[in-house]
């Protein structure tokens, strides 16, 4: 996305996280759908949250996410978009806010371009700063946001892996930046488990 135009154009960018043709194509031409992609991506299946997008666009009568547009959205309008029914989100409610609090942050910060987070940054670490300043992206969210950002859309400053943590590895399967297509989404998602579920265990073990 560093050449987000030429690359669009060129068709060298293949998404496939949504498994759905129309929501995949989305993610890989819009900077700020991928963006709201991940901000949606907690507590709901993987493909859910990066079908949202494509979904909200057409809700919104369009074939893009625009940041201007959906930060001058009244809010309760808005929060309806996402709460009609199939809903967009497990909490489509305060969803629909982070997502406005997300754009209206964009506007503010970036002249309401998402790919600005990340064209000039020369550094990973300096990338990591700047996702971790976007409102709902905690560090997990930033780290895999980045890996998402080095892995399928070539956007690699210097350190890119470093910064990314674990989710910046080469042939893992940790998160939604590993996930090329349907068998790889079941290896990121039986990895997800398997980690939930020590977690679990350790919980129990810690307090007996």
């Amino acid at each position: 996305m560093t050449k987000s135009k030429k690359d669009r154009a060129a068709g060298t960018v293949t998404v496939r996280i949504a498994q759905d043709p129309e929501a995949d194509g989305l993610l890989a031409r819009s900077p700020l759908a991928v963006l709201v992609g991940m901000l949606l991506d907690q507590q709901v299946p993987m493909e859910w949250a990066f079908t949202g997008p494509y979904a909200l666009a057409v809700r919104m009568g369009g074939d893009d996410l625009d940041a201007h547009e959906i930060a001058a959205y009244a809010p309760e309008a808005f929060v309806e978009l996402f709460t009609a029914k199939p809903a967009l989100h497990r909490y489509p409610g305060s969803m629909a806010k982070r997502v406005q609090q997300l754009c209206q942050y964009l506007v503010d910060e970036y002249e309401g371009d998402a790919s600005a987070v990340w064209s000039d940054a020369t550094t990973g670490t300096e990338l990591l700063k700047r996702l971790n300043a976007l409102p709902g992206f905690g560090a997990q969210k930033a780290q895999i946001f980045l890996a998402l950002l080095g892995k399928r859309f070539g956007v690699r400053p210097a350190g890119w892996r470093e910064a990314a943590g674990p989710y910046g590895e080469t042939g893992s399967h940790r998160s939604v930046a590993d996930i090329t297509g349907p068998e790889s989404l079941a290896e990121v998602r039986a990895f997800k488990q398997q980690a939930k579920q020590a977690a679990r265990t350790e919980k129990r073990a810690a307090e007996k």
